[in-house]
């Protein structure tokens, strides 16, 4: 298999392709909100368990286990975040609220960080382009990549030092304070991103920094009594290590990266993006949706849920030669290595 996307453009009708598509998952945008809380409880209830278990145990054949449990779990959970993004609080009522309170502060990556952001990776005027938060040419750089996805293990790093020493300065300074907002504080890859620091996004971040820091302060208390122990802070960095290499993987494997900076149409968008149908290896590694990737570019308001049908349904109807066939990948190695041999539009 190829990724022949000179090709693609020129085959089936597209408008055909389209037509088609929509009406196969026009049914498929309803928001089951049971499927959300059970999947989020249950997740969170796993990996704050073992991520337990970890700290409290201390043979190393468990701690491997127990650890690596947490990390699947915790990831998942905060995969959420994408989802988030996406809905509407008055689809899922204090969803967010729940899900901060579970996986976001304690892992340092409070929803404001992608809500709000990852908009901008979906529009169509700004898709691909320096306005993408979310896109860099790796298609054109191997050495950018590499440095990318080996970046990822200090980013817990640079979640505490934001968090739990910068957003202090914050509370003292307004200027600081706006400063974090524009710069620092949105899950992104494209380092240019600036944010609109609006009124109403100043405050939001002040009181939930101040939410985290008062968790975070809580456990700092805790251990300096002997209630917990120090070992805590060490299986976090190495939980979140992983969650966050795991996830740099995903996030690489996810699209082809060729965009030259010039926006793109949906079938453009498309055609950049790539799905991993899989089985429970890809659940693993691209949870809650994310391994559908191009069917979420083209459908965004389909729920995570619905995903999977909405793929069936779409592969076993469309022809060989539509676009919908052309931008799957069978694993995310194989994505990965296309990517850093440049044979992504070959």
């Amino acid at each position: 298999m190829r990724y022949d996307r000179a090709a693609v453009l020129e085959g089936f009708s597209f408008e055909q392709e389209d037509r088609c598509t929509r009406e196969l998952v026009r049914d498929l945008h309803g928001v089951n909100p049971r499927i959300y809380w059970a999947d989020l409880l249950i997740t969170a209830a796993i990996g704050w368990i073992a991520f337990g278990l970890t700290v409290r145990v201390h043979l190393p054949a468990w701690n491997f286990l127990s650890g690596g449990i947490a990390a699947a779990a915790l990831y998942r959970g905060l995969c959420f975040m994408h989802e988030i993004a996406h809905l509407s609080p008055r689809v899922l009522p204090h969803f967010t609220l729940a899900w901060n309170a579970l996986i976001g502060y304690p892992l340092l990556m409070p929803s404001f960080v992608y809500s709000g952001v990852h908009q901008g990776h979906h529009s169509l005027s700004s898709y691909g382009t320096k306005e993408d938060p979310e896109y860099l040419p790796f298609a054109r750089s191997r050495a950018m990549t590499v440095v990318f996805a080996l970046e990822s293990f200090l980013i817990p790093v640079v979640l505490m030092v934001r968090f739990l020493i910068l957003s202090l300065a914050g509370f003292c300074s307004s200027r600081v304070q706006r400063w974090l907002v524009v710069h620092f504080s949105s899950l992104t890859m494209n380092l240019a991103y600036r944010r609109n620091a609006t009124p109403e996004l100043v405050r939001r971040v002040r009181r939930e920094s101040a939410l985290i820091a008062a968790l975070w302060g809580a456990m700092a208390f805790l251990c300096l009594r002997g209630m917990l122990p120090w070992k805590l802070f060490l299986v976090w960095m190495l939980v979140s290590s992983v969650i966050s290499f795991v996830n740099t993987l995903r996030t690489l494997g996810a699209h082809a990266y060729e965009s030259e900076g010039a926006s793109l149409d949906r079938q453009g968008q498309l055609v950049d993006s790539i799905d991993t149908p899989g089985a429970v290896w890809t659940e693993v590694w691209a949870p809650v949706g994310l391994r559908y990737h191009a069917l979420h570019h083209y459908f965004p308001g389909i729920p995570y849920h619905n995903l999977p049908r909405a793929w069936r349904r779409v592969a076993a109807t469309l022809p060989r030669e539509a676009v919908f066939h052309q931008v799957s990948s069978p694993g995310l190695l194989y994505s990965l290595r296309n990517l850093l041999s440049g044979k992504f539009g070959s």
